[in-house]
């Protein structure tokens, strides 16, 4: 008799449903916690303790909290790429939750050529963000 695999046992709605509650518990501390301030149990970007620079995703938690508290400017000045990506991600996460719930498994297809402009949009975002 085969073992069948947990992948092929879990319904497809498993994993949209457990990041979406990770998701939602991480947005809860996010909200009472100021990340512009010290003290927090937040943890520092590993890029940034390394290398002292400043990685594609910096400042993406002080965002998030800047967006949950209507602060949309100071959010465009916590990462301005990553606010616009952000819309497209949501998308994204929406499609494959509303496909699992529908019983279907869903990964995006992103071409190489997506893959690579994604890839250069990052490098060139954490140098022009690391020189000025």
């Amino acid at each position: 008799m085969a073992e069948r695999g947990l992948t092929t046992l879990r319904h497809p709605a498993a994993a949209p449903l457990a990041v979406a509650a990770a998701g939602l518990a991480g947005a809860a501390y996010v909200y009472g916690t100021n990340p512009h301030e010290p003290g927090h149990l937040l943890p520092q970007c590993p890029f940034r303790y390394v290398t002292g620079l400043l990685c594609p995703a910096c400042g993406g938690t002080r965002m998030v909290y800047d967006l949950m508290h209507g602060q949309f400017t100071a959010a465009w000045h916590d990462n301005r790429v990553l606010l616009l990506a952000a819309p497209f991600a949501l998308v994204l996460l929406g499609r494959w939750f509303v496909e699992g719930l529908r019983g279907r498994r869903w990964r995006p297809e992103l071409r190489p050529r997506t893959q690579a402009l994604i890839l250069g949009i990052a490098v060139t975002w954490t140098i022009v963000r690391n020189l000025y």
